[in-house]
């Protein structure tokens, strides 16, 4: 039985993953490295059912992820919804796939929020990493985004191969009249694990970047927000995964599987409910997933003596799992892991390596290009 805090708990951000199909093939993909079939993908009618429902839970800011959501012909109907239903809605894009009447007509329809993500600031760079010639797409669109009257919110996957342009791509926030960027430093799950040789930088990278952040943060406060996320390979703490495991975040797949966190399906054992199934108030509230490590009784030492369990959570149940094959285990970036070796190893093979293996992409198609501009 759930204690009074965990009944308490409820959604407050819901991610609506549309679709996993994407015209880019970025290295560190946050989709599940067996993405799912697309001819399963739920109704337009389920989506409108599963917003309700997550509304009457307490989910007050929607999501609307993939992939690419721009690639749903229903975009419009489900952002519709969401504003009658009243959440704060975020189109969370590549820029693929929008013009100028989409972004009308998302407007309309009551979108509140557009972040269009980069690869990087120079448009070789940005088409190698994306697997596509995408640079010039984005830049017209994140230049309609702030014609249409919306704040101008860029996404930076930052990583080996760009932190190095820090400073040209705040420029290039700047030039487009950012208000809001966000450095996201690559966390190390799914395709991005997949491709860890590849992405992880070193120390002196990350601290060089850091630095002119941290400088650019001064001298333009006036004109754009700059957020930048340490990975936590260098921070010796882990991240607080999405504020807890089943406390303030529901993610829905393509199919339906609802999800605590983005890469929950990577687990052993687990049995996802799915919304095709079961309302989402059972999901939420009584099902044993979702329940699984939740509150701290299934913590481990040394997170279950520690005196900051209760802000980091234990860190991400999915890391600790793809690096020690235990998904009750202390999760190894925090330094207090006994694992915490692992995470030492990558970093330093990190600063030692000359050369990096080609990444893996999600379509093989692009593979041999990529490789041959690497």
């Amino acid at each position: 039985m759930n204690s009074p805090e965990q009944q308490a708990l409820h959604p407050l951000w819901l991610l609506a993953e549309l679709t996993y199909s994407c015209p880019l093939q970025c290295p560190y993909c946050s989709n599940p490295v067996r993405l799912g079939d697309r001819s399963n993908e739920l109704s337009t009618e389920d989506w409108l059912r599963v917003l309700g429902e997550a509304r009457k839970l307490g989910a007050a800011q929607l999501g609307l992820s993939g992939g690419e959501p721009l690639l749903r012909k229903d975009l419009e109907l489900i952002v519709a919804e969401g504003r009658r239903l009243g959440y704060y809605t975020n189109l969370l894009t590549s820029g693929m796939g929008m013009d100028e009447a989409r972004i009308a007509a998302l407007r309309d329809a009551g979108l509140d929020h557009i972040q269009v993500s980069f690869q990087a600031d120079d448009p070789v760079l940005n088409n190698r990493l994306a697997g596509t010639d995408s640079f010039a797409k984005k830049t017209e669109i994140a230049r309609l985004v702030k014609a249409y009257g919306y704040p101008m919110v860029l996404n930076v996957v930052m990583h080996r191969h760009n932190l190095d342009r820090m400073r040209e791509i705040l420029d290039m926030a700047l030039d487009l009249e950012a208000d809001y960027i966000e450095l996201a430093n690559t966390q190390y799950y799914g395709w991005a694990l997949a491709n860890r040789d590849y992405l992880l930088p070193t120390r002196e990278q990350l601290d060089r970047a850091e630095a002119i952040a941290h400088d650019y943060q001064a001298r333009y406060a006036d004109r754009m927000k700059i957020y930048f996320v340490v990975p936590d390979y260098f921070e010796g703490r882990p991240k607080p995964c999405m504020n807890g495991w089943g406390r303030v975040f529901l993610s829905i797949a393509p199919d339906g599987t609802a999800l605590p966190c983005h890469a929950a399906a990577d687990l052993p054992g687990m049995q996802l409910p799915n919304v095709r199934d079961h309302d989402l108030a059972w999901i939420w509230r009584e099902s044993p997933d979702f329940n699984h490590f939740r509150g701290e009784d299934w913590m481990q030492a040394p997170c279950s003596g520690c005196d900051e369990r209760s802000t980091c959570f234990g860190g991400c149940r999915c890391q600790a799992y793809l690096l020690t094959g235990d998904a009750s285990a202390t999760d190894p970036a925090c330094d207090r892991s006994p694992r915490h070796e692992v995470i030492l190893h990558a970093v330093r093979d990190a600063a030692q390596r000359t050369q990096v293996p080609p990444p893996i992409m999600r379509n093989k198609r692009n593979a041999g290009r990529l490789r041959s501009s690497s």
